[in-house]
């Protein structure tokens, strides 16, 4: 499968490509809570989680899939909801979602630890297992809780086409909190898309041979992001690598042509257990830096999971972004 090589420009693409059916009332929606966030005095981070589809049919049969099971996205915005923050959750169609995540069909079915207690032929009653309660009772405390102040918002969306038009939306939205919106974009994006005008409308059909599929790369929404949708808001945005040695020069890239606030970079194999953070380094009095090196700082965080095995290194992920967050407010009040 051979990418083309077209350059599509954010502009490009949303003047070729048809949004979704339900942009408008979802867009409605997320309104309707940021202004109730307004009110209340709340800072909101959009938190996008999961991977992305690109359909290969206008009928869809087949698509390509960018794999995540959404879980750093989820948990972060657990963590940052404890915080205070109020959370718009952007996440894959059936994908992990916070509290809920908790209790995977997979990993830990919610039905495993649910028994049935027939105190009676008229009365039966269902109860938790005991060893389960405690844990239980605290997801489900937090979780009424954020229902009660309002303060969790959910978008979901499959499709790569779906992803760009609905974080578009939403960032327009989010700009007239200022330097009080914060974006973790955690999403797994496709890198190429196959344009609905190249799209066949029925199944594509097999018994002839090898497939030659000719896709468009995803148009780079960061730049627009930062320049134009949202010019005040804090961003955050993830790099993935399997190479090690790609990490940070590939983190710091994206900083020079993007500029924004902060890369967090993963080794696909230390990811449970190690990031580190890629941000500008504040300029001097002079407004000089030495060299290339001096002009990015990286801040690495660690946990030992052989000592806590219990422990999220998102919660210490979203904590040192709420301290980063605080200080880039306090700097637009300070000038």
């Amino acid at each position: 499968m051979d990418s083309s090589g077209s350059d599509f420009s954010a502009e490009r693409y949303f003047a070729t490509q048809p949004p979704p059916p339900s942009l408008d009332e979802d867009i409605a929606r997320v309104r309707t809570f940021i202004r109730h966030q307004l009110q209340a005095g709340r800072k909101v981070v959009l938190v996008t989680s999961g991977g992305t589809t690109v359909p290969l049919e206008l009928n869809v049969v087949r698509f390509l899939d960018n794999f995540s099971a959404g879980t750093r996205g989820a948990t972060s915005a657990e963590y940052f909801l404890k915080a205070g923050y109020a959370v718009i959750f952007m996440h894959r169609q059936f994908s992990l979602q916070p509290f809920s995540r908790h209790y995977s069909h997979s990993t830990h079915p919610f039905l495993d630890f649910l028994e049935i207690d027939p105190s009676g032929s008229n009365n039966i009653q269902i109860t938790v297992t005991p060893s389960e309660r405690d844990q239980l009772l605290e997801v489900l405390t937090a979780y009424k809780e954020v229902h009660r102040l309002g303060t969790m918002h959910t978008l979901n969306f499959v499709t790569v086409n779906d992803y760009l038009w609905l974080l578009r939306a939403v960032s327009k939205e989010l700009s007239v909190l200022g330097r009080n919106a914060l974006f973790y974009l955690a999403a797994a994006v496709s890198d190429f898309f196959l344009p609905r005008q190249k799209m066949s409308e029925h199944k594509i059909q097999s018994g002839k041979g090898s497939l030659h599929i000719e896709m468009d790369q995803v148009p780079k929404i960061l730049k627009p992001l930062v320049d134009e949708w949202t010019r005040e808001g804090f961003i955050v945005s993830f790099k993935l690598e399997t190479d090690p040695a790609l990490l940070i020069p590939k983190a710091r890239t994206a900083l020079e042509t993007y500029g924004h606030q902060v890369v967090i970079g993963n080794d696909l194999h230390r990811r449970k257990f190690e990031v580190v953070f890629v941000s500008p380094r504040e300029p001097c009095s002079s407004g000089k830096t030495n060299d290339a090196e001096s002009t990015f700082v990286e801040t690495w965080i660690r946990i030992d999971l052989a000592k806590d095995p219990k422990k999220e290194i998102e919660e210490d992920i979203v904590q040192e972004l709420v301290n980063r967050h605080h200080s880039w407010i306090q700097q637009s009040k300070q000038s």
